[in-house]
């Protein structure tokens, strides 16, 4: 299965005492969230140049797939989060892959 598009949630955490609680909460969020997007895999990340910036990446087999789970409401990252973390979401699809380790 050939990844074609991709789901990016950014997430601005802007206090340092937070991010813990955050991550602790993504680890048990993911899961849930790869399993009802119907997500071939999922990975998240932190900024090394900016340590308020995560981003979690969802990936898919269909830009129709990446854009569904685009429109589900995220209710609960609001109602965690609300006020002490912000999120954008973007979809992308893949238009170019070139050989490499995997």
């Amino acid at each position: 299965m050939s990844t074609q598009a991709l789901l990016i949630v950014h997430a601005e955490v802007p206090d340092e005492a937070d991010r813990v609680s955050f991550d602790q909460w993504y680890d048990r969020h993911m899961p849930d969230a790869l399993s009802a997007f119907g997500a071939v895999r999922g990975w998240r990340t932190w900024s090394r140049t900016d340590p308020s910036k995560h981003t979690a990446f969802y990936e898919f087999s269909s830009l129709a797939a990446a854009n569904a789970a685009n429109q589900s409401p995220g209710t609960e990252f609001d109602a965690t989060w609300r006020g002490r973390a912000t999120r954008t979401r973007d979809v992308v699809e893949v238009v170019q892959r070139l050989p490499g380790p995997d």
